[in-house]
């Protein structure tokens, strides 16, 4: 019973990624599928950069987390220590996972204060690459048939997610530059970060803090890079770094956010369509307007090879020329 169940919700599924549905939503639409089997009281869903494992779109189910506590939620999945997050769950190769450490500080100051106790979360991966994931909540404890359900339909969902992720409106803004001090608060910005926030805001309530909180603690161990939607279906960039202090953190993190180009999407849609690591090098080439020849000499493979390469990008990306190929992706 429940592996006709699976199939049939696979099936489901499969038919709303032909249907050209952005990723929230798909997401919406699966929620409801996933729930008819695997009923809770909250559920959210997101989308991930495959990059970075940022979350990209976050969807809710019929009943929406208050929003008091939607900001201590996003900040659990970026807080060292806190077991299950969705980036832990990516590294170690898990599919579905219960919540059953009491240390958990989303179990303690979300779920529990809402009379909850009981966390189940999936991943959604195509390709060997995480493109989002499910947390569901509920009083009743999750039993293991359900998680073989999960596990059943997350490839489904992961490739359903995979072709939602190239669907993109063209959207423009002035970029802008926030300080934010080691603990999150914020130093200074530039006038149009009001802007960003206010799109950040839309996706859900206290996104543009936690996702400043998230930059500046990436920047700590490097530069932090994360690509994010925005609520009309278009791409945002979030890059930080530290500034130079006294001290290790003393002088706060630099955030730009800005309208992600083509060349910042170029990556995503490349996994998204499912290009190979040859054809990726093809591909790179035409874009840098590379000649057959040409390419075929720096990549040490024949003028038809090359051709094959291109009839198959060319099938992925649905366009017919070098040109549209090009525009596509510009």
């Amino acid at each position: 019973m429940w592996e006709g169940r699976a199939l049939g919700v696979r099936r489901d599924v499969t038919a709303l990624a032909s249907a050209g549905l952005d990723v929230a939503r798909l997401h919406e639409a699966a929620i409801a599928l996933v729930g008819r089997v695997v009923p809770c009281e909250l559920t959210c869903w997101a989308s991930m950069d495959p990059d970075s494992g940022v979350f990209s779109t976050m969807t809710s189910g019929v009943n929406r987390i208050p929003q008091q506590y939607e900001p201590v939620l996003a900040t659990c999945e970026y807080t060292p220590g806190e077991p299950h997050t969705f980036a832990s769950l990516a590294q170690r190769g898990d599919t579905v996972a219960r919540l059953e450490d009491k240390r958990s500080a989303r179990l303690n100051e979300v779920w529990r204060p809402l009379g909850l106790s009981h966390e189940l979360r999936s991943l959604f991966r195509a390709d060997d690459t995480c493109w989002g994931g499910a947390g569901m909540v509920r009083t009743k404890e999750f039993s293991d048939r359900e998680l073989e359900f999960m596990t059943w339909v997350a490839p489904a969902l992961g490739a359903a997610t995979q072709v939602a992720a190239r669907t993109s409106a063209r959207r423009t803004g002035a970029p802008a530059i926030v300080v934010v001090a080691g603990d999150g608060t914020i130093r200074a910005s530039t006038a149009s970060a009001a802007r960003w926030r206010d799109e950040l805001e839309d996706v859900a309530p206290g996104r543009f803090a936690v996702m400043l909180r998230a930059a500046a603690a990436g920047a700590r161990s490097g530069t932090f890079r994360a690509r994010l939607r925005d609520a009309h279906g278009g791409w945002i960039l979030l890059e930080a770094s530290e500034l130079v202090g006294d001290g290790p953190g003393d002088g706060g993190t630099a955030v730009t956010i800005s309208r992600a180009s083509g060349a910042d999407l170029l990556g995503l849609l490349l996994k998204a369509h499912g290009v190979t690591s040859r054809e990726e090098d093809v591909c790179h080439e035409v874009l840098a307007g590379q000649p057959t020849s040409g390419i075929a000499a720096r990549l040490a493979i024949s003028p038809y090879t090359v051709q094959d390469h291109l009839k198959s990008l060319f099938a992925k990306f649905g366009v017919r020329s070098r040109a549209e190929l090009v525009a596509k992706l510009s």
